[in-house]
């Protein structure tokens, strides 16, 4: 359910046919208008200064980057309810897990959707455009310990994370009594909920929570370190600690000086996806814009985890750009920039965040960042060791809703389509 606010579309937008992969050229395609200008990708030149001159001089090589990848959608299930996420749980199993807006869990297992949802929690959620079953993560052992995390907002429209366990002689359905809240957020208004949890490279659970909804964070709670919204958070599940379902990190920012315990970065708007790179550990955010910016955000992974204590800068900036547009001059001070930002220009409304590239079925793509736009439906690229302000390549124009972006246990990458399919994204 993405772009968070972009959801009023779906009622009114109905999806076509994915459209063919489209051919690139080689130095990829210049940024929109006003957003940040590109840099250029790391190439090997074949090319020596020292070498003799012979006719004909043949052309230069270059190494293939992702940009250079062609790829194109493969229809992997349809007759969803509202997809926004797809995942793979960490138990050698290669089944798909489609997370439903509406509140189920399905299995895609050798090709088929399970008729039977492995979670149904459809009469607890809430129904606004921005809300619903919105997230879920594999605990990393969920192979011993059978346990699973999901986010929703409930019916009174509060952010729920909750812990259930799966059967022990069915692996394919959740035992509903096993049901433990994790931690419940006041939401203030019905938008801007964020959704996305995912276990780090640490063994920590982040979780991703919007401002609080609105517009414009009227309460200033991004920047704000006593209240959660707006934040990324960091806690653990293997313990509890006094008065609390989970455990806070010692680590953490803000734990022993003023500020909430489990935030981990703040100045975040709406982070509807994020996920770490498989390879690196450092963490990438797609963080929804007010209504002229969008963002990606790439925190390093490092000693002391990835991005610790980093303020992305809303609502005093929108990406790059002083928050809001009337104001003259702001303060960028402490605050980290996104490392590319994109206009709404073509349609755009939204980022969907997605994932780096570390499958085998696309070699050119490796180590590319595959994210997109939820209204526009295009499919971006930047290489991950690029260097802000950083571009992107258009990989594919769709006619999707993208709400979200899946990776499988073999690092191939998925496209969710809110108007009811899941796709691979294959070589096109």
């Amino acid at each position: 359910m993405h772009r968070p606010r972009a959801l009023r579309l779906l009622a009114a937008l109905a999806v076509s046919t994915l459209l063919l992969a489209v051919p690139l050229a080689a130095n990829g395609r210049a940024a929109p208008a006003g957003a940040a200008t590109p840099v250029a990708r790391d190439r090997a030149d074949g090319s020596s200064a020292l070498a003799p001159a012979r006719p004909p001089s043949a052309p230069a090589t270059t190494a293939a980057a992702p940009g250079d990848a062609h790829i194109k959608l493969a229809l992997r299930a349809s007759g969803l309810s509202k997809p926004v996420f797809l995942a793979d749980a960490p138990d050698g199993t290669s089944r798909l897990f489609i997370v439903e807006k509406t509140g189920r869990i399905k299995i895609l297992s050798h090709g088929r959707v399970r008729s039977t949802p492995f979670l149904n929690i459809s009469g607890q959620v809430s129904r606004g455009d921005e809300q619903g079953l919105l997230g879920l993560a594999f605990h990393p052992r969920f192979h011993s310990n059978r346990k699973l995390y999901v986010n929703f907002t409930n019916r009174a429209g509060d952010t729920i994370i909750r812990e259930y366990k799966v059967y022990k002689s069915n692996r394919n359905l959740v035992n509903p009594s096993t049901s433990r809240t994790i931690l419940k957020i006041d939401q203030p208004y019905a938008n801007h909920n964020g959704g996305m949890l995912a276990f780090g490279p640490d063994g920590y659970l982040y979780i991703g929570i919007g401002d609080g909804g609105s517009g414009g964070d009227p309460g200033n709670r991004a920047q704000r370190t006593s209240t959660l919204l707006g934040k990324m958070l960091r806690i653990g599940v293997g313990s509890r600690d006094s008065g609390l379902q989970y455990h806070v990190p010692a680590s953490n920012p803000y734990v022993g000086v003023t500020g909430r315990n489990e935030i981990w970065q703040r100045g975040l708007r709406n982070p509807w996806r994020f996920s770490f790179d498989r390879s690196t550990g450092d963490l990438w955010i797609g963080d929804v814009g007010q209504g002229a910016w969008e963002e990606v955000d790439r925190a390093r992974a490092s000693g002391t985890g990835p991005g610790r204590a980093i303020n992305w800068g809303w609502n005093v900036l929108e990406g790059t750009h002083c928050y809001p547009s009337s104001v003259s001059s702001c303060s960028t001070s402490g605050k980290t920039a996104p490392l590319l930002e994109f206009d709404h220009n073509s349609g755009r409304c939204a980022v969907t965040g997605g994932y780096v590239y570390r499958g085998s079925a696309i070699p050119v793509l490796q180590g590319g960042y595959v994210f997109g736009d939820f209204c526009s439906g295009e499919i971006w690229v930047t290489t991950a060791s690029a260097s802000a302000p950083a571009g992107k390549t258009l990989l594919l124009n769709t006619s999707l809703l993208i709400s979200s972006f899946g990776q499988s246990s073999g690092g191939e990458l998925f496209v969710t389509d809110l108007g009811g399919r899941l796709y691979q994204i294959v070589q096109g």
